[in-house]
């Protein structure tokens, strides 16, 4: 790899006018020289397109993009990720703020992984600091181990750095769970991961959104009815994904589990999945960092995943 790799950072907007130049001026400022930036922009009702291509008329190496018809958030990071021309790509949502020397850090830390992400410190809509972190949240995790992804993610997409040659054995992105979380299966099978505990992004917790991760726990209790079925659905589908996933290093873990699910439509309960969890808990809590109490409350819910899987008929 080149001393000064050229870093691609995919950037996707939808009616982001409100914290899309806090963004992009903390992306100009990088001390890392060699950057181009892809934004792609999903059919923006507000002033986003336009201020994007002001920042493009200033910065050369901005290249604006404009979708002709609405792809969602996880269909627009792929094409956006697909234009990238660099061997190495960052991600970034369009209402968070970057430390200065955030690429920088990362292309000097990546090594021989396939992937390195970083700490993040959670801001409110204002951009106060909510003095969290989001590895008070949840451990960070560095190794190659990919069934530790099977319930629990640490990596957010705006602290991730890749190497372009994962695009291959990524895209497309599962529709199930969030874009993220994959990246974290696929790079684990595909090598190892890394993370620099330095938080290098101030991450914005919006009141309502789905990736508000401070609420992320308190919004699941409050679904109900067919809504937790959906929830359940979900999860089946995640690790449908992750079980024929076609790179996988080892699969026997991953297949075992989705086997079990996959049981809960004749056997009404799922004890088997509960017990193999239990007794693979070393891996597959590695992210998790609850009290002992909460995993095994999570393992004793598997019991009734089956249950919650008939009561609503998916």
């Amino acid at each position: 790899m080149d001393e000064k790799p050229l870093v691609s950072i995919a950037l996707c907007t939808y009616n982001g006018e409100r914290f899309l130049k806090e963004q992009l001026d903390s992306i100009v400022n990088q001390s890392y020289s060699n950057i181009e930036l892809i934004a792609v922009d999903d059919c923006s009702s507000d002033s986003t397109l336009k201020i994007l291509r002001d920042y493009a008329e200033k910065y050369p190496f901005i290249k604006v993009f404009s979708n002709t018809e609405n792809l969602g958030y996880i269909r627009n990071f792929e094409k956006a990720m697909r234009l990238c021309n660099g061997p190495l790509i960052a991600l970034s949502d369009q209402d968070d703020i970057w430390s200065s020397d955030k690429i920088e850090k990362q292309v000097q830390s990546i090594g021989n992984n396939m992937l390195i992400y970083h700490d993040s410190e959670f801001i409110d809509q204002q951009g106060k600091s909510l003095n969290k972190y989001m590895s008070d949240v949840m451990n960070l995790y560095r190794g190659d181990e990919p069934e530790v992804f099977l319930f629990f993610n640490c990596i957010s997409g705006h602290s991730v750095l890749l190497k372009k040659e994962l695009l291959d054995k990524m895209l497309p992105f599962p529709d199930a769970y969030f874009h993220d979380w994959w990246m974290g299966y696929v790079a684990t099978n595909a090598g190892s991961i890394d993370y620099i505990s330095e938080a290098l992004v101030k991450y914005r917790q919006h009141e309502n959104a789905d990736t508000n991760i401070l609420k992320r726990d308190l919004k699941k209790r409050k679904k109900a009815g067919i809504k937790s079925s959906e929830l359940y659905k979900r999860k089946v589908q995640w690790l449908k994904s992750c079980a024929e996933y076609p790179f996988n290093k080892n699969t026997k873990l991953i297949k075992k589990i989705y086997e079990e699910i996959i049981k809960n439509d004749s056997t009404y309960i799922s004890a088997g999945l509960a017990k193999l969890i239990y007794l693979n808990r070393s891996l597959l809590f590695k992210i998790n960092k609850k009290s002992n109490y909460s995993k095994l409350n999570f393992i004793l819910k598997e019991i009734w995943g089956g249950k919650i899987r008939k009561l609503f008929s998916l």
